[in-house]
This record gives C-alpha cells, sequence and structure tokens, in this order.
C-alpha cells in the first residue's frame, strides 16, 4: 500500500488514512482509550488494548480539527492484516497494517469542524486479531450506533466478504485475506440498506457436518468460541447482543468436492439436516426471542442446488416442530449466480446485487 504522504498532500479535496506521524502543530490533547470504545461484534479485552475478532466488527468515534490518530497493532507482530473505515458516513477505503509498524494511523478530513470516523476490520477471525490501544484527538469521544435492530450474519466466506476485492492484490497472488472485504459482503450491505445494526459470525471454509477439504471442526462446534477457534477455551458472551433476527447461510462447502486429493464422501442429506437443526436449537438457546432465517447459497447450481433447497425446507420443518411456540424459521433461496470473484467467489459488485437480492425479505423480517 501507498504511505500517507500522497494522502496527506490531497487531504484538503478527500479524507486519508495512513501509516504516518501526525503534522507538526496539530493539537492532540484528548486521548480515547480502546477500553471506552463500544464496539460491534466479536472483540477481547488484552490489558488496555482492544481486540478486533470477527469480520466487520467496527467502532465509531468523533473529533473535531483536520485529523485524528489511530494506534493499532497486530498482537503477533507479524505478518499483515486490514482495516477500513468511513469517514462522515461515507466509505474510505481498506488500510493495510504490518506487525512491524511502529507508528499510528492518520485520519485527515477534508476541513475543519466535528467528524465521525467508524472503523472496521475488514478480515475474518481466522485472519488473527487486530489490537486498538487508543485513538488521539481533539474533543474525541466514542460513539454508539442510533438504537436499532440487530441482524447477525452466520455463515462461510461468501459472508465473510473474502476473495471479493482484488482492486489492491489481483487474485492468484499475495495471501488469502489480501482480498478480504467485509464492509461491502452481502450482509453489511443488508443491513446499512435496512438502517439496522449488525454482526458478522463467519469462518472461510466452513460447514455444517463437514467443511470445504475436512470434517470440521465445523460451525456448529465453534461458534460458542469467541474467535471460532475450537482449541481457544475463550467462550463468546452472547448476553453482548441480542440480535432481532439471526441469518443462517451455510451449506456451500458441505456440498464441495474438496481439493481433489483427499477423500470425500457424497454428500449425505441425513447428516446434514441432523446438524443444521442441532445448530439452531443451539443458536436459540442463545437468543430465545430470535427470528430464524435460513439461506441458500448462489455458489450451489445444478442438482445440489435443488438437494440444498430440499434439505433446508427440512430444517425448517422440523425446527418449527420442536419449538412450535417460537416464530417459524424463514427460508430464501438464492437465484444462481456465476461469481466473479477470486477462488469462484463473488466480488463486491455481486455482494452488490445479493444484497439487493436480500434486502426485501429481510425488510419482512425486521419490525
Amino acid at each position: 500500500m501507498k504511505t500517507t504522504n500522497a494522502y496527506l498532500l490531497t487531504a484538503l479535496c478527500c479524507a486519508a488514512l495512513s501509516c504516518a506521524p501526525s503534522r507538526p502543530g496539530t493539537s492532540t490533547s484528548d486521548t480515547l482509550p480502546a477500553t471506552s470504545l463500544q464496539p460491534y461484534g466479536r472483540t477481547s479485552i488484552n490489558g488496555q488494548q482492544l481486540e478486533l475478532i470477527s469480520s466487520a466488527v467496527h467502532f465509531g468515534f468523533s473529533f473535531e480539527g483536520e485529523q485524528c490518530q489511530v494506534f493499532a497493532s497486530l498482537p503477533n507482530g507479524q505478518g499483515h492484516n486490514y482495516l477500513q473505515y468511513e469517514l462522515d458516513g461515507v466509505y474510505q477505503k481498506r488500510i493495510r497494517l504490518t506487525g512491524d509498524s511502529k507508528e499510528p494511523l492518520v485520519i485527515a478530513a477534508p476541513g475543519a469542524g466535528k467528524h465521525t470516523v467508524w472503523i472496521y476490520k475488514a478480515t475474518e477471525a481466522h485472519t488473527g486479531a487486530i489490537a486498538i490501544e487508543k485513538v488521539v484527538g481533539n474533543n474525541i469521544k466514542s460513539l454508539q450506533k442510533p438504537q436499532a435492530p440487530v441482524i447477525e450474519f452466520i455463515g462461510n466466506s461468501i459472508t465473510c466478504g473474502a476473495a471479493a476485492d482484488p482492486s489492491e492484490t489481483p487474485c492468484g497472488t499475495g495471501q488469502y485475506h489480501d482480498q478480504h472485504n467485509a464492509y461491502m459482503a452481502y450482509g453489511p450491505r443488508v443491513a446499512r440498506a435496512l438502517k439496522t445494526n449488525f454482526v458478522l459470525s463467519s469462518v472461510s471454509g466452513i460447514g455444517i457436518y463437514r467443511n470445504w477439504n475436512s470434517l470440521g471442526p465445523t460451525m456448529p462446534e465453534v461458534y460458542e468460541k469467541v474467535d471460532f477457534q475450537a482449541t481457544n477455551p475463550q467462550r463468546w458472551n452472547f448476553s453482548t447482543v441480542t440480535p432481532t433476527v439471526v441469518s443462517i447461510a451455510l451449506g456451500t462447502n458441505d456440498f464441495s468436492n474438496g481439493d481433489g486429493k483427499k477423500e470425500r464422501l457424497p454428500f449425505d442429506s441425513a447428516s446434514f439436516v441432523g446438524r443444521y437443526v442441532e445448530f439452531v436449537d443451539l443458536v436459540k438457546s442463545k437468543y430465545p426471542k430470535v427470528r430464524i432465517a435460513l439461506l441458500s447459497s448462489a455458489m450451489v447450481n445444478g442438482k445440489n442446488r435443488t438437494t440444498l433447497q430440499n434439505c433446508l425446507t427440512a430444517v425448517k420443518q422440523q425446527a418449527d416442530t420442536r419449538h412450535p411456540t417460537d416464530q417459524p424459521v424463514a427460508l430464501y433461496f438464492f437465484h444462481p449466480m456465476q461469481a466473479r470473484g477470486c477462488g469462484g467467489h463473488p466480488n463486491v459488485e455481486d455482494h452488490a446485487i445479493l444484497a439487493q437480492e436480500l434486502t426485501p425479505f429481510f425488510k419482512k423480517l425486521v419490525p
């Protein structure tokens, strides 16, 4: 990624965020510690640092003047990761963090006055956490999202926004997370269209009873873990957020043929339906009053598409029978799509199409 200088030169006409020291003469007397931030999504507190874990986990703050500084780092001190951000309600870009970076991120505004910033993690939990230490600027204050229903989007790499954005790193180059863009994934787009809040609970390659190229650990096995890692003893505190709707979009990887090298048995409908019903029970145990929505996959076509739809219909029927006093499970079957992102994934334009398709469906579910 290019350095800050180019952005600072254009600060009078556009906003910029980069790794560089603040400009001489800028007052940065107010400090907002990370522990005072109010994040949306999975996080953990490590000492005085707020670790951003899940896809599109985000926090907001306001400041006055022409710039502020965000002190961010990678807990392991190695590799790289990505944030992305909005300034005054307008999406700006992704920003790359490297493990050896020592300088704060500088957010430059196009002029003086009060500004709002929302910062998002562009990558998924398995990419590793991003640690926020503090935000420094004039009259800086933590922001809360407006009171609104919350949608939780559970899913796989598609829900993560993985492989969707090759604008900086072309497909087939770099590392897997170099093309992640969680902000532009279908879930956050639907939430913005409906003016709801959202959290993402998604892992690339994951399935209900088997994963893309392995038997597990699957989503039912890792959902309760704070970072979706089966070996982590730390569990997520589900009282942190109470969604109105939980959207579950799993199945693409259960139908996968894997890498063609590892033995892969034919798809087992009974195992899929049984584990899915159990997972719906698990989600309902966390959120007793939630409305569950099951989504098919725009990437599963042909006979598999019909099989997946039949399986999801069976899951709905069994879940509704097991919970007769709850709101019925909602179903949505995607239109088939020829994805244009990396490795057969939807790109950012495809996610816009998926979100436009889904928005009327979720509008009926959100009060």
